[in-house]
């Protein structure tokens, strides 16, 4: 049996029997994460129909000076309210999303044909909390701003298609697929990071850890290569991650499946050919993590340290994912071949169901199998250093 497989096995038996490390590698991030996100996505979701269907309460200030305006209000299930003492601090205080103000000249104004003045005050610091309303009750003034000025046109002998000299179509060519607003911007990230550190805790437990616990010397003078030890560790890592991934894609596509989607015009199912293919877009990224997180953990001089390089790596695969949320651009070929950028683009075609080549497959893969060949030789250069074997 070659040394490479047996260094694996071990490894492999030695993490299964940590059920610390089995919990978070395989409930916390990849259960517990696509649970929350489903839950939060579900209740927003619920929420922003509720406040979409039911009656709105709308203080109004100057109710005397446009009764048409209110009583039209009425009628589109507007309810409307007594206006508050300090129209700003309530809506400051989330008393009331939105309060609307009738100007003083409104009905002057409106018997002498000119544009009345109604004033909006809301706080658009909480566009989650009253941004719902608020384009409620704009999209509510615009219907009778434009239904009053329809009549006028009538009553001067004016046709109002005078008024609208372009007729604009709308011809949207999104599917369901390319909509799912969450998979474009969060699932991207949360695989790439969970593929290159989700076999942290194994990575540095097996040089690291051994070396503090003074099991690695033995090993290393075991008539196996140091490139066969390495290789062991380094796949035994990759294999507890991939696991780990597959896990979550399996959970995302298990829980979004019962996932509501009657007011959202988007689609929130994976389907299985599709999670296959993701699984192999990371998978380069899954090698790398493991060999990263292995030469990190020899080249740190104790299971502390090693640690602390984490923050700096869960940096790494933020960088495209927050690029391309601020800047989106159109795929290049050569994006392809950059780490975590190439696989996140990837990642996205195959959310929105784009056609991916053959071409496309080959740049990404084989890019980032060199780059894991790269930095295994150097990982394989810390291994044979004398000191490797003791303890700090």
């Amino acid at each position: 049996m070659s040394a490479w497989w047996t260094v694996m096995r071990k490894e492999l038996l030695d993490a299964f029997r940590d059920r610390r490390m089995v919990m978070m590698a395989f409930l916390l991030m990849p259960v517990a994460v696509p649970l929350l996100i489903a839950g939060l996505g579900s209740i927003g979701a619920k929420r922003q129909a509720e406040k979409l269907e039911k009656t709105l309460e709308l203080p109004v200030i100057g109710v005397e000076h446009a009764p048409n305006l209110v009583a039209w209000l009425g009628t589109n299930d507007v309810r409307v309210l007594p206006p508050p003492a300090d129209p700003d601090a309530a809506v400051r205080d989330q008393e009331y999303a939105v309060v609307l103000r009738i100007d003083s000249g409104y009905a002057e104004d409106w018997r002498a044909g000119r544009p009345a003045s109604v004033e909006l005050i809301y706080d658009s610091s909480r566009p989650m909390q009253s941004g719902t309303t608020i384009a409620r009750v704009r999209a509510l003034l615009g219907g009778y701003d434009r239904q009053v000025g329809t009549l006028r046109l009538i009553a001067r002998g004016i046709h109002p298609s005078v008024m609208q000299p372009l007729r604009i179509a709308d011809r949207d060519v999104a599917t369901p697929d390319s909509r799912f607003d969450f998979a474009q911007q969060m699932l991207p990230y949360l695989l790439l990071l969970l593929a290159f550190i989700g076999g942290m805790q194994l990575a540095i437990d097996a040089t690291a850890g051994e070396r503090e616990r003074q099991s690695l010397e033995p090993l290393l003078a075991t008539p196996a290569s140091r490139e066969a030890i390495i290789s062991g560790k380094i796949l035994a890592t990759a294999v507890f991650t991939l696991l780990s991934v597959l896990i979550t894609l399996v959970m995302f596509r298990v829980v979004f499946a019962f996932v509501p989607t009657e007011h959202a015009d988007m689609s929130v199912d994976v389907p299985w050919p599709a999670l296959a293919r993701l699984l192999v877009v990371v998978l380069p990224v899954v090698l790398l993590g493991a060999t990263v997180l292995t030469a990190l953990a020899a080249f740190a001089r104790s299971h502390r340290e090693a640690q602390g390089y984490l923050p700096l790596l869960m940096f790494l695969p933020m960088l495209p994912t927050l690029y391309l949320m601020v800047s989106p651009v159109k795929t290049q070929l050569w994006m392809l071949a950059v780490p975590f950028l190439g696989q996140n683009q990837m990642i996205l075609r195959i959310l929105r169901s784009e056609p991916v080549t053959a071409t496309d497959w080959a740049v990404s893969l084989g890019a980032g199998l060199v780059l894991v060949l790269a930095v295994w030789w150097i990982a394989a250069r810390l291994y044979h250093r004398e000191q490797l074997a003791a303890s700090s």
